[in-house]
């Protein structure tokens, strides 16, 4: 407990953050407040803005700035590649990709993959939406870039199975992206051979 009940809810309030304990909370609160607060103030109106505001992209269901108003990717008509859909895990996938500079096509986001003992089935991946993006979409060709986990290699193999009762071409993300290994973590190069040397499933 320190001097001040606003200091204490602000370090508990800092731990609802990934990897940060009561000690990095306090550190960082005393940080902001002896050094940044104006920085802090711009730094919550942020956080509050985006939390109150972004939504899922009613194409991709990467996160956009609008309910119900496609993202800026799905938007942007200059990008080439677009009779292909990228299937990644997570929003901070389709960034590492984007940062690459590998991949000019669309993307489809599941916010997760297959795990039937937590309740996590096609349904709550939205593969419903990827359906319909198939059936009605001049698609040819699904990339799947999960992760090489065991929980990754089912969901990819699900989504294969399913866009190929489409007669689309299914691939997936060849090796260099290590065993058990995210997207996220993997430098631009190696992702973007990756990528380019991706293997028919």
């Amino acid at each position: 407990m320190s001097s001040s009940n606003l200091l204490d809810k602000m370090i508990e309030a800092l731990q609802v953050m990934p990897g940060i304990g009561p000690v990095s909370a306090t550190r960082i609160a005393y940080y902001l407040l002896d050094r940044k607060r104006t920085e802090g103030l711009l730094m919550t109106k942020a956080v509050d803005e985006a939390l109150s505001n972004i939504s899922l992209c009613p194409i991709c269901r990467n996160y956009t700035d609008v309910e119900n108003e496609p993202c800026q990717l799905c938007s942007n008509a200059r990008r080439k590649e677009k009779h292909s859909i990228c299937v990644v895990e997570t929003p901070s996938d389709v960034m590492a990709i984007e940062a690459s500079a590998s991949y000019q096509g669309n993307y489809f986001v599941l916010h997760g993959h297959l795990s039937p003992l937590d309740g996590i089935g096609p349904h709550e991946l939205g593969l419903e939406y990827l359906k319909d993006r198939l059936s009605q979409e001049r698609i040819e060709e699904v990339i799947i870039a999960t992760s090489h986990t065991v929980e990754g290699d089912v969901t990819a193999s699900y989504i294969a199975s399913m866009v190929k009762k489409f007669d689309i071409r299914v691939s997936r993300i060849a090796t260099g992206v290590p065993l058990g290994g995210e997207l996220g973590s993997v430098d631009g190069n190696t992702l973007a051979l990756s990528l380019n040397y991706r293997r028919d499933m």
